[in-house]
């Protein structure tokens, strides 16, 4: 599903609309992208793919995952795994009308492998549960994809806003991954990534932030992904949209220019960072499986990249 570059101009004009007022008027914004891309979701699933919900993963009602299995290929696929968000105290791998479906419908319909990925949420749950449930389904997803069609050694995780904690905490922090050492991972895509921790009166979701992390600042740095990046770690994608949520657009830059600095001073990956123009928050992932998916085919080509080792750090050498 290749994007064209241009969006047609009744889309292109509600998201240039809405995206100066996004921040100020959230609400009715978010509201107003929801029909907009709906309408242009196909009516059915990809012709083929078969989609088997709700496995289990772990013992909570909340560790489960949808598998979206393409047609049978002589070779095994590469796997898409992906994470929503939803400020650590709601959402669902399903949203309803599409929304986060659409992402695996869309890898599936290319012939990837797609798992959703649910995950216990905060209060009930608070860190480093997420993570640890990342990290958890990381390994089912290691020891099953083979039965469904799936390359073990070719895994993508992919994660939006909330869940690109979860994710990148399950890569990088040594006191999470198994064994003091990660699954094989091929990348890490993170796109709109709420990778800090603070409690700042314009972070909107500053709540969801305490009631996961903790009401004391001191332990953000080291419960927070950011400051855990590795040089040993898989070639990382960051995508952000023009219109953020208030400080995703700071915490997803600061991301980047960290990755860079692992780069240059300890070896590790180069990331691949793209700002989506015209985009927000909600849009950059409303797009996947309409024929205007930009961020899909720059994945897709990133991920390629990444397997002709494009992308490799130096400590990947």
């Amino acid at each position: 599903m290749n994007a064209p570059l241009t969006l047609p101009s009744p889309l292109l004009d509600l998201l240039r609309h809405w995206g100066p007022r996004w921040q100020t008027e959230l609400p009715a914004a978010r509201d107003a992208m929801f029909p907009a891309y709906a309408a242009l979701l196909p009516a059915s699933a990809p012709a083929g793919v078969q989609v088997h919900l709700d496995l289990p993963y772990g013992a909570d009602p909340r560790q489960v995952l949808d598998v979206y299995a393409p047609p049978r290929a002589t070779q095994a696929r590469p796997v898409m795994m992906f994470v929503h968000g939803g400020g650590f105290v709601r959402g669902d791998k399903d949203q309803g009308g599409g929304l986060f479906a659409n992402v695996l419908h869309e890898f599936a319909a290319v012939g990837w492998l797609g798992i959703n990925v649910e995950y216990r949420l905060a209060p009930h749950a608070t860190w480093p549960a997420g993570a640890e449930d990342v990290r958890d389904a990381l390994k089912w997803v290691h020891d099953h994809a083979a039965e469904q069609g799936g390359d073990p050694r070719r895994i993508f995780l992919f994660a939006h806003s909330a869940g690109c904690a979860h994710v990148a905490s399950a890569v990088w922090d040594e006191r999470l991954r198994p064994a003091g050492h990660a699954l094989p991972l091929a990348g890490l895509i993170l796109a709109s990534p709420r990778v800090r921790a603070d409690l700042r009166p314009d972070n909107i979701n500053a709540a969801g932030v305490a009631a996961y992390f903790g009401n004391d600042p001191a332990q953000f740095d080291d419960r927070a992904p950011l400051l855990h990046a590795r040089p040993d770690a898989p070639p990382t994608f960051v995508a952000l949209a023009q219109y953020e949520n208030p400080l995703i657009d700071v915490y997803a830059l600061e991301l980047a220019h960290h990755l860079a600095q692992i780069h240059d001073t300890r070896g590790g990956p180069m990331p691949r960072v793209l700002q989506l123009p015209d985009h927000n928050h909600y849009s950059v992932m409303a797009q996947f499986n309409t024929p205007h998916n930009r961020l899909g085919a720059e994945i897709r080509d990133w991920c390629a990249r990444v397997e002709r080792g494009e992308f490799a750090g130096k400590s990947s050498d």
